[in-house]
């Protein structure tokens, strides 16, 4: 069944295809705190943007119930945080420069306590900024790709500036579409939730958004409600049923089907020409209705 438009759903719909943007406390780690959510709301299922160490604070969007099948988006954008560099040393007076030699491609292998396996792989800074620094710590800024281990760059620039160093505080500003400015903590959500039991649904509808919202960061299509139904039990999406694509989107690119009302529909790869007479366009990766 295809959904209602996001800006119209009731509570029960908005926590069965929503999505909080969490702000992490120092702790428990991001499993733990998905958990909560999933039991706080009454859910069957919940899932976090990327793990954060437990000692790790911020941004930690957490996909409600059905939801959870997007999870895979938040690998498509850039990831911000803001760091402490332990230096071991007095910070070098080219300190400045050297941070900007690592605003590149850099080669990680993962720590031995991470969950993947430890091959060598590349991932890019995008902005690395010097906010401060202060006796041996130093303030940075970072906009990378997803899946770079800022405890590893640390360690790295403590290297490169021949000091040695380590991370300290760490706090995640962003993952793409989300940042710091409208963070939830889950004393508020716990409440806006015993609110809207009692019928005061103001307060959880400024926390939890349409999940729609943790796709605005990809390309869209939009296809006709027959083209959804289709999808719906499985079919990829044909060129006749296509109203537009996004301009910015390429060939292989992940992106979001949406009907017109803006309710998505599914995820999936670009793969043809929407002003074909005929051939798939997407193919499905994950049904979202």
């Amino acid at each position: 069944m295809l959904r209602t438009p996001p800006e119209d759903r009731s509570v029960d719909e908005l926590l069965s295809f929503g999505v909080v943007n969490l702000d992490k406390p120092p702790g428990p780690s991001a499993h733990q705190v998905t958990g909560w959510v999933r039991d706080m709301a009454g859910l069957d299922r919940a899932a976090h943007s990327g793990t954060l160490d437990p000692k790790v604070t911020g941004c930690l969007p957490t996909l409600l119930d059905d939801a959870t099948r997007m999870a895979q988006v938040f690998l498509e954008g850039s990831k911000e945080y803001v760091s402490v560099l332990e230096l071991h040393g007095p910070a070098p007076a080219d300190i400045e420069s050297t941070v900007a030699e690592f605003e590149t491609k850099l080669y990680q292998k993962p720590p031995r306590k991470s969950a993947v396996s430890r091959r060598l792989r590349v991932r890019e800074i995008y902005d690395l900024d010097l906010l401060e620094v202060k006796d041996r710590q130093a303030l940075l800024r970072i906009r990378c790709e997803s899946g770079t281990y800022i405890r590893k760059l640390c360690h790295d620039l403590g290297l490169a500036l021949g000091t040695g160093g380590h991370m300290g505080h760490l706090r995640r500003t962003a993952t793409d579409p989300f940042d710091d400015s409208d963070l939830v903590d889950l004393h508020d959500l716990q409440d806006a939730l015993v609110f809207a039991e009692d019928g005061d649904e103001s307060w959880i509808r400024d926390l939890v958004f349409p999940a729609e919202r943790a796709l605005t960061h990809i390309p869209s299509v939009t296809i006709a409600n027959s083209a959804a139904r289709e999808v719906a039990n499985g079919a990829p999406v044909y060129a006749p049923g296509v109203f537009d694509v996004d301009a910015d989107a390429s060939r292989g690119d992940l992106v979001a089907c949406y009907t017109e009302n803006g309710s998505a529909v599914c995820l999936g790869e670009l793969v043809g020409d929407a002003d074909a007479d005929s051939g798939i366009v997407v193919s499905l990766e994950r049904v979202l209705v």
